[in-house]
């Protein structure tokens, strides 16, 4: 078994509910279990278009799964979610995104799958809620926990949990 963190977003319609339902979707995959699920955080969004706000979280699994068997299975559940991954702009607004962010310690750079996530280190809404669950998982590539590199960024995140700002 392989312990992995899922990322999940959603910024259109009934955001909670397009997570809790990736959530259900997760814990029905081939051989995998969904162990923990972090709290939502409402986040702003990344990137030049101008969108709703997101609720995210991080969910861990165990899986017997490869890593390229549970992204396929993924973006088969973005799918049946009604997700569109339409040649469009990058970081548009979507009903549900999930992202492979870790793979147990496994550094993954394929064309089709990228492991760490590419960016994760530098996502304050990837990090808080991972370190939620995990504060002390340490980054397979940069060799530092979570919960260090997650106090390494600004603190003007925009990433709000309960109501409030996380600092």
């Amino acid at each position: 078994m392989t312990r992995a963190f899922v990322g999940l977003g959603s910024n259109l319609g009934e955001r909670d509910a397009h997570i809790r339902r990736a959530v259900e979707e997760l814990g029905k995959l081939p051989r995998t279990k969904v162990e923990r699920v972090s709290s939502l955080y409402d986040t702003a969004p990344v990137g030049e278009v101008e969108q709703p706000r997101f609720l995210n979280a991080v969910a861990c699994v165990e899986t017997e799964l490869t890593a390229g068997e549970l992204l396929w299975n993924l973006l088969l559940v973005e799918q049946r979610l009604g997700r569109v991954r339409a040649k469009v702009k990058k970081w548009g607004p979507r009903s549900i995104d999930l992202d492979l962010l870790f793979f147990g310690d496994s550094v993954i750079d394929e064309p089709t799958l990228k492991v760490p996530h590419p960016e994760a280190h530098l996502r304050a809404f990837v990090l808080a809620p991972l370190a939620e669950l995990d504060p002390e998982f340490v980054h397979p590539v940069l060799g530092e926990t979570i919960a260090a590199i997650l106090n390494g960024l600004p603190k003007e995140s925009g990433v709000h949990k309960g109501g409030r700002l996380w600092t």
